[in-house]
């Protein structure tokens, strides 16, 4: 049994309830078991008041205190006509609470839809929200540019590429939660919390002196750099329960299915966007004083064996990579209208002060060594880009002389674009051997310790590798951080090399690959470059204004010739993006991040004529304290090194964990009920594992006789899938769109060609479980219309088996299966006989062989029942006397468990 356990927050479903004086949010569990209350004050024009009584209800007294309350607000006593208390909206979380230059706002979640699932623990997008002005109108004092703020606030569209999970912190690393879930049991003592409750005060088998099995239940903080309403839900977060709090990321989540002959494994690809110094494109560039860089985002990959969903028993791996801009204070001047504007350093840095703010953030998150790949050019006929790698050096070099030999930060310096143009020299086999090299000295995460065949048998390319190996598994050390100028299309096509080269480590040490090593054409790596692709097209939305120009087959140089044309439409609409629209889209950003909040003493948001002094606050007020320029990491970092400070189980980082004494089966820590729900009736068509990406279905061969393993290479006629480039114009268009939404691929290509603007109206969940269900269709010509007619793709048993098993085999057949087994059992007697005759002396030099079958007479002719033994007899046994209605006794572990079950359900 595990000693820690994640605590789950038992508000996910909401519903808002309006008075004349006040809003009642009423927020249960998934089950509905539990409630609690939060009660808003309408009557306050400017001021937020908010009580919660941090107590549990159960679903009577819930009841009961929305009769009272809807009785107690009716105009007139008995009154059944207008209710006192009217339900004004449901929802999925609290995104926040804002304000401008009137009162409050309560930003709701009112749709969401499932996209991935990480043992058991899911993960949601949101799909639309609700902003809801809190003042009662009586109180309400109007200003003329409130209306305005609420607008561009509002160009921030939450139902586009935010996530968030109840019970996975998005925030961090996989190594990271479960790294806390396996302290020590006493490290944990000291820091716990005893959650009585007045439910658990009462037991009704107290009498029977049943132990009770103790769990420890882990919250952690969130890292507060990855979070973008942080903000938002400052204003409450000392005054609510832990569990009314809803961290949101923003970036890029998506999540495929691997079958190894019938074996399902999980690829998970979540990026996390960062919130500090975070803009558009040539509106943010380098870094700002703090240490922060533009477009920094933090990409993790995550394979796990789906047949095992539990973190403590099943296998998991991870590696996390990042991209940003060059640490540096530079920037580009759009005034001029350029396609390139010219970059300009904006301030001298001699002792790499910002550098050195970097790069102590990324050693106390990721440890060492922090390797950088930076990919801008080094040849040009105008100096461009290489300035910054002329000023990105000598600072790398400043900092280096400080730090310890071992521990050094490596740079790496390729000109990507150069070697692309060149005819003789291959892009993707210079980024293998750089990501080679990479991989092996980060290592990479995974929870369980290494196969004994990995031992016995190690590759050639196991042995040397990097990390922090111990008896229960694997730590990555370190990160690489890979830049471009814009860290776009070569920094995507760069960690997805990277990330292919982690991808065959991680299933060699689950034991999925004999080697670690994964060839292009394969199912596995299609799936892996189609996951990477739209990752890559979403944050390049984000921060461009359009998605990739340049993708991984266009280094390959096997994109179709159609691929040139729709390179230059997306350029054109990435210059359109970042000349008319960056700038409005820069001050919602802005707004929704609270970097600037609006006052009547200071000019308006549209009213600056830059928004520079907002993200340098060293420019408002004078720092307290000088950092050194050869100490320039904080306190003990290096004494950990290796390792990332923020894993090491020291005070400091105890502080920051929420420990709570729990039962066993404690519905706050019971991720199985939460993940499968029996008290709901489900739909097998609409579970997700269902209706994900899925190597078999998607990528490969429909024809037989092909190997079903996904890493076997295809021919290009082989494939269960068209290339991108050779989808349609219409096609490409859906697709488009479905990657603005960072919506999961539909199952089928007749799905995708299909689709519609409201093609996810089916699977956004509001009341229940989230669904997405696509219907198979087909076009009949590209250039036609709406026509379509539905074509089911089930194939006849024939084409798939060689033979129809549903007709019974013919007599000439069964004849000649009964001579087969005649003869196989005569000529089983004959080497019986013989081998009863030999002399046994002449095999007391051969090895013997043990029997490994359960079946004594084991072959293709015949078979013997296994023997049973007494346990299974038993259990068998007692099961069929259930069936009659003879019920035995109950156990200790029954009791104890039915007695949960009671006090959860009834209590």
């Amino acid at each position: 049994m595990p000693t820690s356990a994640p605590i789950l927050n038992c508000v996910q479903k909401l519903v808002l309830y309006e008075t004349r004086a006040r809003y009642f949010l009423v927020g249960s569990n998934q089950a509905e078991t539990k409630y609690r209350v939060l009660k808003i004050d309408r009557t306050e024009p400017k001021d937020l008041v908010i009580i919660d009584d941090k107590h549990v209800y159960n679903p009577q007294e819930v009841r009961e205190l929305l009769g009272r309350l809807d009785l107690g607000n009716r105009t007139k006593i008995g009154q059944k006509g207008s209710s006192g208390l009217s339900r004004s909206v449901s929802a999925f979380g609290i995104v926040g609470f804002v304000h401008f230059l009137e009162g409050y706002y309560i930003v709701l979640i009112t749709k969401r839809r499932k996209m991935a699932d990480i043992g058991g623990h899911s993960i949601y997008k949101i799909e639309d929200t609700n902003m809801i002005y809190i003042p009662n109108d009586s109180v309400r004092v109007a200003h003329p540019d409130e209306a305005r703020y609420v607008r561009i606030f509002q160009n921030v569209d939450l139902s586009s590429n935010f996530y968030f999970s109840y019970s996975y912190d998005l925030s961090h690393s996989l190594q990271y939660n479960l790294t806390v879930l396996k302290m020590p049991s006493e490290m944990l003592k000291t820091e716990e919390v005893l959650t009585q409750s007045r439910q658990d005060s009462f037991d009704i088998f107290e009498d029977e002196g049943l132990p009770t099995q103790v769990v420890y239940g882990i919250s952690n903080e969130p890292y507060a750099k990855y979070v973008w309403n942080v903000q938002l839900l400052e204003r409450i977060k000392d005054n609510v329960h832990p569990d009314w709090l809803l961290y949101v990321i923003h970036g890029f989540c998506g999540q495929s299915k691997l079958l190894i002959y019938g074996r399902p494994v999980h690829v998970t690809l979540i990026a996390r966007r960062s919130s500090k110094f975070a803009g558009t494109r040539f509106l943010k560039r380098g870094a700002n004083c703090e240490g922060d860089v533009a477009n920094e985002v933090e990409t993790e990959q995550i394979i796990h064996d789906a047949s095992v969903m539990s973190f403590t028993a099943g296998s998991y791996s991870s590696y996390v990579q990042v991209r940003g801009s060059v640490p540096l204070y530079w920037s580009q001047d759009i005034s001029t209208m350029m396609p390139k504007p010219p970059i300009r350093l904006d301030q001298a840095d001699p002792y790499a002060h910002v550098a050195a703010l970097h790069f102590d953030q990324m050693l106390q998150r990721f440890g060492s060594p922090i390797i950088i790949l930076n990919l801008v050019k080094k040849r040009e006929k105008r100096k461009h880009e290489n300035i910054l790698s002329e000023e990105l050096y000598p600072a790398v070099t400043y900092l280096n002389q400080f730090l310890p030999p071992e521990h050094h930060i490596d740079y790496i310096a390729w000109d990507m674009a150069r070697y692309t143009k060149s005819k003789l020299c291959n892009v993707l086999d210079r980024l293998s051997l750089i990501a080679e090299n990479v991989v092996k000295r980060t290592g990479f995460f995974v929870n369980r310790p290494d196969f004994y065949c990995n031992k016995a048998r190690p590759d050639e390319r196991w042995g040397d590798l990097g990390g922090y190996a111990s008896a229960s598994g694997r730590m990555q050390t370190g990160v690489l951080r890979t830049n471009c100028v814009d860290c776009l299309d070569r920094t995507n096509t760069a960690q997805f090399m990277v990330g292919k080269c982690a991808l065959a480590y991680q299933l060699y040490t689950l034991g999925m690959i004999d080697k670690p090593r994964l060839q292009f054409d394969t199912d596995c790596v299609r799936l892996f470059e189609e996951l990477y692709e739209d990752h890559g097209d979403t944050l390049s939305l984000q921060y461009g204004g359009s998605q990739l120009v340049h993708r991984v087959k266009t280094y390959r140089k096997i994109a179709p010739w159609t691929q040139h044309s729709k390179d230059i439409m997306q350029t054109l609409s990435r210059y359109y993006s970042n000349a008319f629209s960056d700038a409005d889209r820069q001050d919602a950003i802005n707004l929704f991040l609270q970097v600037f909040q609006p006052s009547e003493s200071k000019p308006h948001l549209w009213e600056l004529p830059t928004d520079f002094y907002l993200h340098h606050k060293n420019t408002m007020v004078l720092p307290l304290e000088r950092r050194s320029y050869t100490y320039w990491w904080t306190g003990t970092i290096l004494s950990y090194l290796p390792l990332p400070y923020d894993e090491v189980p020291c005070d400091e980082n105890k502080k920051k964990l929420i420990v709570r004494r729990l039962n066993k089966y404690d519905e706050s820590i019971d991720t199985y009920t939460e993940f499968f729900r029996p008290y709901e009736l489900s739909c097998f068509d609409d579970t997700f594992c269902l209706t994900m990406t899925n190597s078999a279905r998607e990528f490969m061969p429909k024809t037989v006789g092909i190997d079903p393993s996904p890493f076997t290479v295809r021919k290009p006629e082989e494939t269960g899938k068209s290339v991108l480039g050779n989808k349609s114009n219409k096609e490409e268009t859906v697709l488009q769109r479905k990657t603005a939404a960072s919506a999961p691929p539909p199952p089928s290509e007749e799905a995708i060609s299909s689709s519609s603007d409201d093609d996810s109206g089916t699977d956004k969940e509001e009341e229940g479980a989230a669904s997405q269900r696509s219907t198979p269709v087909k076009l009949t010509e590209v250039g036609d219309s709406a026509r379509m007619q539905e074509v089911f793709i089930h194939q006849p048993m024939k084409e798939a088996y060689g033979l129809n098993l549903l007709e019974f085999p013919s007599e000439d057949d069964l004849l000649i299966y009964k001579r087969f087994v005649h003869l196989g059992q005569s000529q089983h007697k004959v080497e019986r006989s013989s081998q009863q005759k030999t002399d046994s002396r002449y095999f007391e030099n051969v090895i013997s062989l043990n029997h490994i079958s359960y079946f004594l007479n084991d072959s293709i002719y015949e078979t013997q029942e296994p023997k049973v033994d007494r346990k299974s007899r038993e259990i068998f046994e007692s099961h069929v006397q259930a069936g009659r209605g003879l019920v035995q006794s109950l156990s200790k572990d029954d009791i104890l468990m039915y007695r949960e079950y009671i006090r959860n359900r009834c209590m």
